[in-house]
């Protein structure tokens, strides 16, 4: 009984493939993420403001674009397609970053908008189907966290590359080796594409055991309002996340002691340690995740939500009390330890998320859902981007902290209050 039950929490083997193609995409967009801010206040000589709305908005509609990606894919091109074609947008997107010129800035930033808009839905979409359409449906929470791992990997050597090729060569240099990342993604993707199950890249919802969402379309209606909860949650979340690459990523250029032994760290390979964090601890989340499913004790999406949102605001609240009262230059040890929490919280909130919807979404509209999913980031981007305007100057810090610890804790307490109304719409999807 002991071995059956070991072979029944195996991972399908598609998973891996798809690892790797993450990885290498992430790669490319972590890589030019870890730049954009420095480049626009430092080459473009831009004002914190304008370059914080510009990550802002860059970062939004890269989170808009799946929508319409999905609904393509879903209605139109299918999944391997968009795939593809969104890898391809994508590598020449950062193509034209590593060009002088204001003009290719821009193109480039349009093409990896659209770019990502078909690849991102997609390829999260077929994650989920591979474990319907192998039975394992128990196991996708552990398994996206597993895809997680993947994506912080990339993110890791994305960063430590671009950014220390954009130090000691130039920043067109960094943009560069992020289109070399997003080529080998594509090179993996159509070499070793062929060994995830060809189901889970069809589209007309006729196979598979998640057919039965479809049998009730009150269900369905109702599953979708989850997902939009849900979604809407993460806003709060993502505008206080991703002031990481905002204006964490200036407050670390300017007001962190970054020599260690004489070397004064780059402050654009800050931008590693959340991957890196992630890399550390996915495997560890996933066990646990799986170990509670064994053991028959299930922790419900809802409060992993919750247990997410209040330890993302813990580690502003830390960082809050460190700069409270002082003018000084704070240790790199407080930067090190708070991005550490808010990469806990990540893992217990985003992997969880993005298994939620392929297990609530009527498959017809699959990838659209998790393009909606994806929409709520895009309201997060923008909210983030405008509020690194409050950031001020050093004597200002703390509390500029303190709007990224109500934010989510405020969001938590409304998500718990609202729990059974949310759990009555998911119909059993846990």
């Amino acid at each position: 009984m002991e071995i059956q039950s070991q072979r029944q929490i195996t991972h399908p083997k598609g998973l891996y493939v798809l690892f790797f193609v993450e990885m290498w995409e992430r790669f490319s967009f972590y890589g030019m993420r870890a730049l954009l801010v420095l480049f626009l206040t430092k080459e473009l000589l831009m004002q914190d403001a304008q370059a914080g709305r510009i990550y802002g908005f860059y970062n939004g509609f890269v989170y808009l674009t799946p929508i319409l990606g999905g609904l393509l894919a879903d209605r139109f091109l299918g999944y391997k397609r968009s795939i593809f074609l969104g890898g391809v947008l994508m590598m020449f997107g950062h193509l034209s970053l590593a060009f002088n010129g204001l003009w290719t800035f821009y193109l480039g930033l349009g093409l990896l908008i659209a770019g990502n808009g078909f690849f991102k839905p997609c390829i999260s979409t077929v994650v989920g189907r591979i474990y319907e359409l192998e039975g394992k449906p128990e196991l996708k929470d552990s398994g996206f966290t597993i895809f997680y791992f993947g994506i912080n990997l990339g993110a890791i050597l994305g960063t430590w590359a671009c950014a220390n090729l954009a130090e000691y060569k130039g920043w067109h240099y960094g943009f560069g080796i992020a289109a070399v990342g997003m080529l080998i993604g594509l090179i993996i993707f159509g070499f070793l594409g062929r060994r995830v199950n060809p189901d889970a890249f069809l589209t007309n919802g006729n196979q598979g055991p998640s057919d039965s969402k479809e049998e009730d379309p009150k269900q369905n209606r109702e599953r979708i309002f989850a997902i939009l909860v849900f979604s809407a949650v993460t806003i709060t979340f993502w505008a206080s996340y991703e002031q990481i690459g905002s204006s964490l990523s200036l407050i670390i250029d300017r007001y962190v002691d970054r020599n260690i032994l004489g070397w004064e760290i780059p402050a654009a390979n800050y931008q590693s340690l959340n991957p890196l964090f992630v890399v550390s601890l996915a495997l560890v989340v996933s066990w646990i995740w799986k170990k509670f499913e064994e053991s028959g004790r299930h922790i419900s999406t809802v409060t992993k939500f919750c247990l997410g949102l209040i330890i993302l605001g813990l580690g502003y609240l830390l960082l809050s009390l460190v700069t409270f009262g002082s003018t000084e230059k704070f240790s790199s040890i407080w930067i090190i330890l708070s991005i550490l929490l808010l990469t806990i919280g990540e893992l217990f909130l985003s992997p969880v998320g993005l298994s939620l919807v392929t297990k609530l979404a009527p498959v017809k509209v699959a990838s659209m859902m998790m393009g909606f999913w994806f929409l709520a980031n895009f309201f997060a981007h923008v909210l983030a981007g405008e509020l690194t305007r409050f950031m001020g100057g050093r004597e200002s810090l703390s509390g500029f902290f303190l709007i990224f610890f109500f934010l989510p804790i405020i969001t938590a307490i409304g998500l718990f209050s609202f729990r059974k109304k949310l759990e009555s719409w998911m119909h059993g999807v846990k």
